[in-house]
């Protein structure tokens, strides 16, 4: 859906996993922050935002605002914005559920680490490509020498 000529508009996602902390609000506001953050470095507008103030350890189907932020975003088809993963949900089996039925969320602090976890990768595939070739030089060494002993 399109909000003026640049920006798509993205439903977003707010959790607090008990009432004090849902009280304070401080952890709840460090998150707007960080979704209205990623928001305006991606050039997209958070049409409506759910709070969820309720524990990690409820079953994520007993969770009325996800609920009803899941059921928004598919009316909308606007993906739900997170700040992190584990403000969604700390239950692979529910987050690979709503990867395998195509329910689209962007997670806005995954996206930085991801960045770091890929130069991670390929700096662990250049120590790796490093090793295959000296181990291969190594075979192709003592294999010459074994040659050598019994020519």
């Amino acid at each position: 859906m399109r909000v003026g000529n640049t920006s798509i508009l993205r439903t977003g996602l707010c959790c607090a996993t008990t009432m004090k902390q849902g009280k304070s609000g401080l952890g709840l506001e460090a998150q707007q922050a960080l979704i209205k953050r990623f928001a305006d470095q991606e050039s997209f507008e958070i049409g409506e935002t759910f709070t969820v103030i309720q524990s990690g350890k409820v079953d994520d189907e007993r969770r009325p605002q996800l609920r009803a932020a899941l059921e928004a975003a598919r009316k909308t088809k606007a993906p739900i914005v997170v700040a992190k993963l584990d403000r969604l949900s700390r239950d692979v089996h529910f987050i690979s559920g709503l990867m395998k039925h195509k329910v689209a969320f962007i997670v806005a602090d995954l996206r930085r680490r991801h960045r770091s976890l890929h130069a991670a990768l390929a700096e662990k595939e250049r120590r790796m490509i490093s090793q295959r070739t000296k181990d291969a030089l190594a075979a192709a060494k003592a294999k010459r020498q074994a040659a050598r002993w019994f020519a």
